[in-house]
């Protein structure tokens, strides 16, 4: 098997499942309890917190855990926007987010705040210009990806925090759900107000996330009900997934230097031959994530070239895996003006920390052959 949709989620790392089973088997108590059991709970938690808020270069009380970047994204975006009503409605959001930020968007639009979308140029990043006719004094919030989950665009946060911070008091968060583990993610690189995470997008477990925030900020709490999580998130603390969560974090930050290097070999290969098929169409702009690499095929659909590869025992995917199986058009492609005729036969490759060159050369021999039959039955 040749695994290439390590964008849609990755293997848990052994080490990660070997801390997630021993805290279940040794120190599953509630960390709420008053007891010395729950004690012993509720101090895994805590140093799995501060843990966490280290890597990210901000305070424990700070860190927010989740069940990943799904939730993360509506708790920051709709709770902000709910908490500073009264300074303003008026919302900024990227048109290439992840769907937790385009749905998010369209909730509070039918909220009655004013939701704004920001355009994209043909590469999927967020245009400047737009971006400066389009903030106010009054916007409350802006929310843009680090890297796109479809394409691998790496937005140039930078320059649009520059012109947020210069024309408005905005709150930034950024989903760096696709970009922790393959480039340097915390506050020092990314001066933003909230992140937010997903731990099973870099060698940890589903239904494990955080959402933290560079300095506190009063919202509304998500779910009421115990108070856990400083009164924004009741409900038992999942002890073991924040241990693993935590692990998780701490080896994709050690190894980050190194899958880069090697994921950006992998996706010069990839690119190399794409470049040169006369069939094939890269989407994945110059100034991309090593990870991804996303190409369009005139005259076949991206379901098709997906399960002429599966036979193959090699797993790619069409698109973004939170929304391919609803079979609508990518919005994504969509905002980048990717002419109709390419958007029916896109593929996305995905790498992860394990792949190997060998996956890689299998991958474009079998391509390589797909596409010839492909070539071969067109001219027919």
């Amino acid at each position: 098997m040749i695994y290439l949709d390590n964008s849609a989620t990755t293997k848990p790392d052994p080490s990660v499942l070997e801390s997630f089973a021993k805290v279940n088997e040794s120190y599953w108590f509630n960390p709420a309890s008053i007891h010395a059991l729950g004690d012993q709970a509720n101090r895994l938690l805590e140093t799995a917190r501060g843990q966490i808020a280290e890597l990210l270069k901000t305070q424990a009380k700070s860190v927010i855990f989740t069940s990943g970047g799904t939730e993360g994204t509506n708790f920051v975006v709709r709770q902000t926007a709910k908490a500073r009503k009264a300074i303003g409605t008026h919302i900024l959001i990227s048109k290439v987010e992840h769907p937790a930020g385009i749905e998010v968007g369209n909730l509070l639009s039918d909220e009655g705040f004013e939701v704004e979308w920001l355009e994209v140029d043909n590469t999927g990043a967020v245009q400047l210009e737009d971006l400066k006719k389009k903030i106010r004094r009054t916007t409350t919030v802006v929310s843009i990806q680090h890297v796109n989950n479809e394409i691998g665009t790496i937005q140039p946060l930078q320059e649009c925090l520059e012109i947020i911070r210069s024309n408005s008091r905005a709150i930034v968060h950024v989903d760096a759900v696709q970009s922790y583990g393959k480039l340097p993610v915390d506050f020092d690189n990314l001066p933003v107000d909230w992140l937010t995470l997903s731990g099973h997008k870099f060698h940890g477990i589903k239904g494990s996330g955080v959402a933290v925030c560079s300095k506190q900020i009063d919202l509304e709490a998500l779910i009421v009900g115990g108070g856990q999580e400083f009164g924004l998130r009741s409900g038992t603390a999942p002890v073991a997934q924040a241990v693993a969560l935590a692990k998780a974090m701490r080896l994709a930050h050690q190894d980050q230097q190194m899958v880069h290097k090697k994921l950006l070999l992998l996706q010069q290969e990839l690119l190399h031959f794409s470049n040169l098929h006369p069939l094939v169409t890269v989407l994945t702009p110059k100034i991309a994530a090593p990870h991804i690499v996303t190409l369009a095929v005139k005259g076949v659909t991206g379901e098709v070239l997906v399960n002429a590869l599966e036979k193959h025992q090699i797993y790619v995917s069409t698109s973004s895996a939170c929304s391919s199986k609803k079979k609508s058009t990518s919005h994504v492609l969509q905002a980048m003006k990717v002419p109709n005729e390419l958007i029916d036969g896109v593929i996305r490759i995905s790498m992860g920390k394990d792949t190997t060159e060998q996956d890689i050369n299998a991958f474009i021999k079998t391509f390589e052959m797909i596409l010839g039959q492909l070539e071969r039955n067109l001219q027919s």
